[in-house]
């Protein structure tokens, strides 16, 4: 009875927030695009500063991250409710929901981020949850090896994913969406050498670094082979 009760628990406090969450997403979905609402940037606190440059937790509503932000809880909601049945004589049951809620609060920090360190922190935090569940049941050496293996590629991606943000901020001198955006034409004029005689605009070798760094959190080739182990877990 204890157990029933602590597994009803750890379900409830976590699908009627989110259906809560998800609710509100419905309606800003409403407001900013079927009214075509103007962006939001709300600025939450700030984090610290160097020299001129201060780094400030904040969050960039539009009508990409309304849409991004439906569909993260929509289909987390539907995860929560069906892992009820799929996990229910799991000895790790509570455990599980606290993961794939840390999931969810990593994915909408991401896709909420209105610069590329938040985004970062984000993508971060989706690895390590991804991780965790990878590695879920460690008692099996199986899962030991999928979660290592799935940590350690990702790293590669992640390596490339920071090239690119700190190339931003190397040529803009800020990592905030807005600021970046406004340099686009400063960073369009510049072209770096890659290989002599071979230059690229410095552009496309952001959103080469960028996409190496989504190349690794989708499995594409040659950044793949974690995923097939990644099934070891739940």
């Amino acid at each position: 009875i204890a157990r029933r009760f602590s597994n009803c628990f750890a379900h409830w406090t976590t699908i009627i927030p989110l259906a809560f969450a998800f609710f509100l997403s419905c309606y800003l979905f409403y407001i900013f695009v079927a009214n075509n609402e103007q962006s939001s940037e709300i600025t939450l606190y700030s984090w610290f500063s160097i020299s001129n440059f201060t780094f400030e937790l904040g969050l960039l509503i539009d009508k990409l991250t309304v849409v991004m932000i439906s569909v993260v809880l929509l289909i987390s909601l539907l995860v929560h409710i069906y892992s009820i049945g799929y996990m229910k004589d799991d000895p790790g049951y509570c455990r599980f929901f606290s993961y794939i809620s840390l999931f969810t609060f990593a994915m909408l920090l991401l896709v909420m981020a209105n610069n590329f360190l938040q985004l970062f922190i984000g993508w971060e935090a989706v690895g390590l949850v991804s991780y965790l569940l990878i590695g879920f049941w460690f008692t099996k050496e199986s899962a030991i090896r999928a979660n290592l293996k799935a940590f350690l590629i990702n790293r590669v991606g992640d390596l490339g994913f920071l090239l690119g943000i700190s190339a931003i901020f190397i040529i803009a001198g800020d990592l905030n969406y807005n600021a970046v955006f406004a340099a686009a034409g400063q960073m369009s004029a510049i072209s770096y050498e890659v290989l002599p005689g071979h230059s690229y605009n410095m552009i496309t070798i952001i959103c080469v670094l960028l996409f190496v760094g989504a190349m690794g959190k989708s499995a594409q080739v040659p950044l793949h082979a974690w995923l097939p182990d990644s099934m070891e877990g739940p």
